[in-house]
């Protein structure tokens, strides 16, 4: 019988190019799609029988892996992994891998459009549009504005980039600055937040160090800032930003992730008009979900066929 591979993600499908990879080495995909929590029994089950799986950003716990005795490696069809306890799955031997540097182009584009619908006001005019009527918004140029990077990883680094290419001053807060590049200025996390007319966090969460984006540092950025996040929805304190943008502490944020997802009936970011919302769509297009599943379906392969994966997280 060949190993079986569950595969979560959504957007792949049998007779895809990652089907016909997984099935050209001998190995035979099963597809339970993720739409949404599992009930607990399902969360048991789900890896019963299989040898490898290619996930979405579901969460994978230490009660899950218990029973999941075949089960050789965990690959994530995209980069984030904080929804894998990555160290109950060692534990057990079971390898976990993820697809960095397959959706930054994706991430960064998605980020400077979520920056022009926010300087353009582009929500608020198509909606009155649709309304019968006929606004003429002023708006803000980009061009001469500062764009302020929190993470210079692949997708910040990309997202500095564009803009660059349209004329803003780029400042970056990082561990890592990159000396041959003299278009962005590397400096500290409280300058970048201060100065900032856009500020977008291209970096990890961090459960153990509370929120990124808090109160305290709301209240340092410009009152006429934009707060943009594409990286991770346990960066920011969702009540703390709500609250800034009811009192103008900011002026607007645009959100690709989220605390929870979907976004809670209860949200208190709900009906706020100064805050755009998209539904975890930022490294989802179709040639960065092409390369994602592409690089997760090797990591099951290189684990299941005794090779080191490319991408390992776990050690």
């Amino acid at each position: 019988m060949a190993p079986r591979i569950l595969i979560t993600t959504d957007y792949l499908h049998p007779g895809d190019a990652v089907d016909q990879l997984l099935r050209e080495r001998g190995l035979e995909p099963v597809y339970s799609p993720s739409r949404g929590p599992r009930t607990l029994e399902e969360r048991r089950s789900l890896f019963d029988g299989v040898s490898g799986a290619i996930l979405a950003s579901e969460p994978v716990t230490a009660d899950m892996l218990t029973g999941a005795a075949s089960l050789q490696v965990i690959a994530r069809s995209g980069v984030g992994y904080d929804s894998i306890d990555v160290q109950a799955a060692a534990a057990q031997g079971i390898r976990v891998c993820n697809a960095p540097g397959t959706n930054h182009h994706s991430v960064a584009e998605l980020t400077i459009g979520l920056i022009i619908m926010a300087a353009r006001r582009l929500l608020e005019v198509t909606n009155a549009v649709r309304q019968g009527h006929w606004p003429r918004e002023a708006g803000h140029e980009l061009r001469g504005s500062t764009l302020g990077i929190i993470g210079y990883g692949p997708s910040g680094r990309a997202t500095a980039n564009l803009g660059v290419a349209l004329g803003m001053t780029v400042l970056v807060s990082t561990a890592h600055p990159d000396p041959d590049n003299s278009a962005a200025q590397f400096t500290d996390l409280d300058t970048v937040i201060r100065d900032a007319d856009y500020l977008s966090l291209h970096t990890r969460g961090g459960q153990s160090t509370g929120k990124l984006i808090d109160a305290p540092r709301l209240q340092a950025m410009k009152p006429t800032a934009v707060l943009i996040n594409t990286a991770r929805g346990s960066l920011v304190d969702e009540e703390a930003l709500a609250k800034a943008l009811c009192d103008g502490s900011i002026a607007g944020a645009a959100l690709d992730v989220l605390e929870r997802e979907p976004l809670p009936g209860d949200s208190p970011l709900r009906g706020l008009d100064n805050v755009l919302i998209t539904s975890h769509l930022a490294g989802q297009s179709a040639e960065a979900r092409t390369r994602a599943g592409l690089a997760a379906a090797h990591a099951v392969i290189d684990v299941l066929e005794n090779r080191e994966p490319a991408n390992p997280v776990d050690r």
